[in-house]
């Protein structure tokens, strides 16, 4: 596969700088990348990411144009040398005119913790290696959401690549291709470098999703191509799941999936907390596309419907910190719930800043609500480094002519050191749940 990437677009909108924040005059929007065709053999592997798959195992994905290449990933802790190997699975889709490669996933482990592993997919192509997960806290995670496939883009990978980080989560809106689907392999060839490294934990967004008045096809490429653990995690969708890294819980919810009281979704989320284990996971983390608490003028409201349904179920869980996309823009809140500060609340961030095509959203409201501390239309993403079970570091990380800065930071204290959870810890039971 061709490593290098070429511009397809020259021109983009007019390049007019433009102030959104005090003091600060950001770099007019940047052109569209893909990659080329690639050059490589067809049992080659290309567009190879890492997800986890349960404890102390990781997910490989990778494509090939070889149908007959193999489902199997060699793995061994040093250069060269594999000692173990995995057998997987493999899939592909149609959507109109376009046929996919042939996607495969095979599950490794179980693998020794903070290890270096190298790995080989199909026999064939180059070595590849990943970094495993910490057992016990401190952990790093890094943030970016709506992605795209632009100069920002590039800009944001490069700067999370430069951090000490075990696991990326994404809040939706990956690639931009709506339904345009080599958009997804350039997409995948994009995000190799670091993908192929770290685990990738996504979930979906709206342009994710194939939608074309009469032909829907939903979220096909999508779950074809990105494989998460919810299986592992007793979920029914590709669409939610959870998983646990070191001393952390993440749930990874769909904001375009039913979501009320009578829907599957519901109903796993609240089977899911309330099996929590606050002594061995103190921090609970959400992540799904459409913001909740939202002060920019783009998307008000639409995330209204999954606030009202799940944001009741989250506060009796005693969650942590909420991750949302979708507003172009970053915005992070006091703890919060049910439209106001609140100190069992969560704290609300929203990241939807990574570098998608469509721009940055500009206009906030006017009166900044009470409970939204830190707003700003920039480029950028963000870091949690969760250091032990009561306290984590949280920054945001704005592209300045390629530089990341440091631009919001906060500590924020676990919702376990104040009490709340045990003052919660009867409520998943009196919320309701359908029959």
């Amino acid at each position: 596969m061709a490593s290098k990437l070429f511009l397809t677009v020259a021109v983009v909108a007019a390049a007019l700088s433009f102030i959104a924040a005090a003091d600060y005059v950001r770099s007019p929007p940047r052109e569209m990348l893909r990659s080329p065709s690639s050059s490589e053999p067809p049992s080659s592997p290309q567009q190879v990411h890492i997800s986890l798959a349960g404890a102390n195992h990781m997910r490989i994905s990778w494509i090939t144009s070889d149908e007959k290449s193999p489902s199997l990933v060699e793995y061994g802790i040093s250069p060269n040398s594999y000692t173990s190997k995995a057998q997987g699975e493999n899939t592909s889709y149609t959507y109109l005119t376009y046929k996919s490669g042939k996607i495969h996933h095979a599950v490794i482990g179980p693998l020794h913790d903070q290890t270096t592993y190298y790995y080989k997919c199909g026999g064939a192509g180059p070595e590849f290696q990943l970094r495993t997960l910490p057992s016990k806290l401190p952990v790093t995670l890094a943030v970016a959401g709506d992605l795209g496939q632009t100069g920002w883009t590039k800009s944001t990978l490069d700067h999370i690549a430069r951090l000490q980080h075990d696991l990326l989560l994404l809040p939706g809106d990956l690639s931009y291709a709506d339904y345009i689907q080599p958009a997804w392999d350039s997409f995948g060839q994009l995000v190799q470098p670091l993908a192929s490294t770290r685990p990738w934990m996504v979930t979906q967004g709206n342009h994710d999703k194939e939608k074309i008045p009469v032909l829907e096809h939903s979220f096909l490429s999508y779950n074809s191509r990105w494989k998460m653990p919810y299986q592992e995690s007793g979920s029914g969708s590709n669409l939610y799941y959870s998983f646990d890294v070191a001393g952390v819980h993440v749930i990874m919810l769909a904001s375009y999936t039913d979501y009320d009281v009578n829907s599957d979704q519901y109903k796993w989320l609240k089977g899911d907390l309330s099996k929590v284990n606050r002594g061995r996971t103190p921090w609970i983390l959400a992540v799904f596309h459409v913001p909740w608490y939202n002060s920019n003028e783009a998307h008000q409201g639409e995330g209204d419907g999954m606030m009202a349904a799940i944001e009741p179920l989250l506060h009796a869980a005693a969650v942590d910190v909420v991750f949302a996309g979708h507003v172009h823009a970053y915005e992070r809140t006091k703890r919060v719930f049910n439209g106001k500060s609140d100190p069992c609340g969560f704290v609300h961030i929203t990241i939807g800043d990574g570098g998608n095509s469509e721009g940055l959203a500009r206009r906030y409201k006017e009166q900044q609500p009470e409970w939204s501390v830190f707003r700003e239309a920039s480029f950028g993403h963000g870091e949690l480094n969760i250091v032990n079970s009561t306290h984590a570091f949280w920054s945001w990380h704005r592209n300045d002519d390629d530089e990341p800065v440091t631009s919001d930071k906060v500590w924020i204290n676990s919702l376990l050191s104040s009490g709340c959870p045990a003052k919660r810890s009867n409520g998943l039971r009196k919320l309701p749940l359908a029959p």
